[in-house]
């Protein structure tokens, strides 16, 4: 189809004739991530930052980007390089990070959201989709288990970044403001805690020291007894703790914090209680696994995000609050969006819980995908990643010269290649950047402490069609990799 000028299409996705419109483009679009993913041919473009710069270098040049007339071959040529240099988390050898291969049932569900465009921040923007909304957070607020799920509220976010920050705003505007001062609020959490709630604490204004990091226990879990005198040397101090911040699936060891002994303590103290289950959440599809939870359903405030253990596209995080009370501090009323005499008549807004205005319909891929799968098919899904990680760590334990860090709780594997002649940190980051340069396989990395010896490797084993057999032939392309590195240091 032509644009308005004769130059390029410019059909809308929307309306009567929006399919006939999007048909051709979706096979463009197929047929460019069928030859992308070919010229790819592995889990990442091989050769590195500069290989892959230079091979969108022209394509990207400014006045290629924006020329004077349109380009009829641009979705083509685009979508094409888009594929070929991407790290691909379907290729069962990209097992770097919390990165998931969406399923195509939510990829499909994602495209008829966008072609509509909903906007959730009025009900006329948004009629069915704001009820599609609601509907899949009374779902997940009975899968999390909220003991009257029908009185609890929330809203889809971008992720556990958006859900933490809106977890301590909430608590922080639930303090007296006679204890609001500057330096006197404090934020309690594991050691283990996601970077982003220290950021989440500056930019609330908290101060740099709001943060009060608790010491784990060996698996990695916050200690109860340090959490609770921690609490009580706060108050000592004359300052006022506001929030104790559990995690369900720390993003290196996958480890969840005892979850009924902080709720206790933070219940005890009078403290809000706000668990980032980002990772860990999605176990609760799991029989298996959602007793690694318990005690979820006690929390003020919980976190989930479904692009990780829900294979969804980015972005479907979500907080969820215990009860709509806990949401007030968000509510906004402005008279072109949701004034007060259409509230009343049933015209429902949502605009008075997030902190955007603007807001994609994220939650109908969801919806498609909970409806479609049903908790017993996510569970499986759930089950098989864990078993591969198991299955990982059984590899890993019998190989010679790798190194098992723990057991995986959830889907995450640590370990670390012991060279022949020391230089473990150095040898273990190399390689990994060997894999990378080589486009062989994504292979996370992370530290335990700062001495020497802390490097540690990462598989985050998301693929639930990833096989045993994939599992090994990852683990031999890092044997490999190791000992050629181990060779050049130690010639």
């Amino acid at each position: 189809m032509s644009g308005l000028d004769g130059a390029a299409d410019s059909s809308l996705a929307g309306g009567s004739t929006g399919p006939d419109a999007l048909e051709p483009l979706l096979a463009v679009v197929l047929d460019a991530l069928r030859s992308g993913a070919a010229r790819r041919g592995g889990p990442l473009p091989a050769g590195g930052p500069a290989a892959v710069a230079a091979d969108l270098a022209e394509l990207l040049e400014p006045r290629a980007l924006l020329p004077e007339r349109g380009d009829a071959q641009a979705l083509r040529l685009l979508a094409e390089a888009l594929a070929a240099t991407a790290a691909d988390p379907a290729d069962p050898a990209c097992a770097g990070h919390l990165h998931v291969p969406p399923l195509a049932l939510a990829v499909a569900a994602d495209l008829a959201a966008s072609a509509l465009n909903p906007s959730l921040d009025s009900w006329d923007q948004a009629p069915g989709s704001t009820s599609v909304e609601l509907a899949v957070l009374r779902a997940l607020a009975e899968l999390v288990g909220f003991p009257r799920p029908e009185a609890a509220a929330g809203v889809l976010t971008t992720g556990g970044t958006e859900s933490n920050l809106m977890g301590l705003l909430l608590a922080r505007d639930a303090v007296p403001r006679a204890d609001f001062s500057a330096g006197r609020l404090t934020v309690h959490c594991s050691a283990a805690a996601h970077f982003s709630i220290a950021r989440a604490a500056a930019v609330l204004g908290l101060g740099p020291d709001a943060v009060v990091a608790v010491d784990t226990t060996t698996d990695g879990r916050l200690d109860p007894r340090l959490l609770d005198w921690a609490l009580s040397d706060a108050r000592t101090a004359g300052r006022t703790p506001m929030c104790v911040v559990a995690t369900a699936g720390t993003t290196d060891l996958g480890a969840i914090d005892p979850l009924p002994a902080v709720a206790t303590i933070a219940r005890r103290h009078g403290v809000r209680l706000h668990v980032d289950a980002a990772y860990g959440g999605g176990a609760l599809f799991s029989r298996r696994l959602a007793p690694l939870l318990d005690g979820l359903e006690l929390a003020d405030t919980v976190g989930l995000d479904l692009h990780k253990l829900g294979w969804q596209p980015v972005a479907a995080g979500v907080l969820l609050a215990r009860d709509a009370e806990l949401l007030e501090p968000l509510a906004q009323r402005v008279a072109y969006l949701n004034p007060e005499d259409d509230e009343d008549a049933g015209y429902t807004s949502l605009l008075g819980r997030s902190l955007r205005t603007t807001r994609r319909a994220d939650a109908f891929k969801v919806a498609v995908t909970l409806r479609a799968l049903g908790r017993e098919g996510l569970g499986a899904l759930v089950d098989r990643c864990h078993e591969l990680a198991r299955y990982a760590a059984e590899r890993i334990a019998a190989e010679p010269r790798l190194e098992l860090t723990a057991e995986p709780v959830l889907t995450t594997v640590l370990f670390r290649y012991l060279p022949v002649k020391g230089g473990s940190d150095r040898v273990n980051a190399s390689l990994r950047r060997r894999l990378l340069a080589e486009g062989r396989a994504v292979v996370g990395r992370t530290s335990l402490g700062d001495g020497p010896g802390a490097v540690r490797l990462k598989f985050t084993l998301l693929n639930p069609h990833a096989t045993r057999a994939d599992v090994d032939r990852l683990l031999g392309l890092v044997l490999a990799a190791g000992a050629e590195e181990d060779q050049e240091m130690h010639p």
